[in-house]
């Protein structure tokens, strides 16, 4: 299946990339593609269209991609999924105080990749994979010491 989001990924479009690939469709074909190109591409590609205006799984101003895509795929009955939704929110809407400890390293690590593979994205996701696939265990560590998303 084909996915398209908004070229040059940062902390909502790697973190749902990886879900997508990780959890939703391990065969995902990405497409990254500048935003007033989204909705075409995705109606000529056949493609899911994500994180942008008007999409199926756009993102809110209150909700990421992230939970949108966790949710409609029925991720959220995993408690450590529900940790990552809420580290990765906090990632991208990110505030000085209320915020998972790990948002502050999550925003770092995906504003890093950015700077490292530009626009690049493919590349950047492939990268970006194990690190997430790391914070994820971090997410399963935590939720079997009994801890609770903060939100």
């Amino acid at each position: 299946m084909k996915w398209v989001t908004r070229k040059n990924a940062l902390i909502d479009r790697i973190a749902s990339a990886w879900l997508i690939k990780r959890f939703i469709d391990p065969q995902a074909e990405l497409l990254f593609v500048p935003v007033e190109q989204l909705l075409a591409t995705a109606e000529r590609e056949g493609a899911t269209a994500y994180h942008a205006k008007g999409a199926p799984l756009g993102g809110t101003d209150t909700l990421t991609s992230f939970e949108q895509l966790a949710a409609h795929h029925n991720l959220t009955s995993d408690p450590a999924m529900v940790l990552m939704a809420s580290i990765v929110h906090d990632a991208d809407h990110f505030a000085d105080s209320g915020v998972e400890p790990e948002a502050g390293g999550m925003r770092a690590m995906a504003l890093g990749f950015g700077q490292t593979y530009g626009e690049r994205d493919h590349e950047k996701i492939d990268a970006a994979l194990p690190a997430y696939d790391a914070v994820f265990a971090w997410c399963k560590l935590q939720v079997a010491q009994g801890r609770e998303p903060l939100h």
